[in-house]
């Protein structure tokens, strides 16, 4: 009976193993979870060989410095969150006015008039803006000639070349610009148009314009 007993234990043993690793393997250990496994070290510790004052400090830093790290990312977890809630709350201030984004669709403000903007990645000696209505016909083709790098700003008074107002649109806007050479310049096309929603996406604010699409706050350019 001894000898059972005796080879019993190891089999109860390792069956307590098994269950405490099972649960170790189901959640992460804490701060609690490590002073409870210093204490249980220095109750279970061998008199005739204690644990070390130095080990024993250096795992105390240790969790002091896991702990702060973890508080760190919490912290910073929520000012980011802080941050991205205070960048919708500024974008809602836009609701109603005009923004100058990137955009191929464009509508005539209350004077009848078509604004907009073209980005040049170099200087160009042509630059030309094709204004279509919702069909797809030509409303007005207009030439900005010569222009330099950078942002060029264009209005097209809402007329057809016949002198007909051309309606409200909204405008599909295409643009296209030439070196001397007769080269392709890149060209990126802007257009104004007002906002008239936002909401929040990812920690970035997602504006709803007039025209029906949606651009980021940081893709705006100017406010008017």
């Amino acid at each position: 009976m001894t000898t059972t007993a005796i080879q019993n234990i190891p089999t109860v043993k390792g069956a307590s193993d098994a269950s405490a690793k099972a649960k170790l393997g189901q959640r992460s250990l804490g701060q609690d979870d490590f002073l409870r496994l210093m204490t249980a070290q220095l109750q279970y510790q061998d008199p005739f060989n204690p644990t070390d004052n130095t080990q024993m400090v250096g795992q105390m830093a240790q969790m002091s410095s896991l702990s702060g790290i973890t508080e760190m990312t919490s912290t910073l977890k929520t000012l980011a969150n802080r941050l991205a809630g205070s960048g919708t709350s500024d974008a809602v201030s836009w609701i109603g006015k005009a923004v100058l984004t990137d955009g191929a669709t464009a509508t005539a403000d209350s004077k009848g008039n078509v604004t907009g903007a073209v980005e040049l990645d170099k200087d160009a000696a042509q630059v030309k803006v094709e204004i279509r209505d919702a069909e797809g016909n030509l409303a007005r083709a207009v030439s900005l000639g010569a222009q330099p790098a950078g942002l060029v700003d264009y209005q097209w008074d809402g007329k057809t070349d016949a002198g007909t107002a051309a309606g409200a649109g909204p405008y599909t806007i295409s643009v296209a610009a030439t070196d001397a050479g007769g080269q392709v310049v890149k060209a990126r096309n802007l257009a104004w148009a007002g906002v008239s929603s936002v909401m929040p996406n990812g920690g970035k604010p997602m504006l709803t314009l007039t025209s029906g699409e949606q651009v980021l706050a940081d893709t705006v350019r100017k406010i008017a």
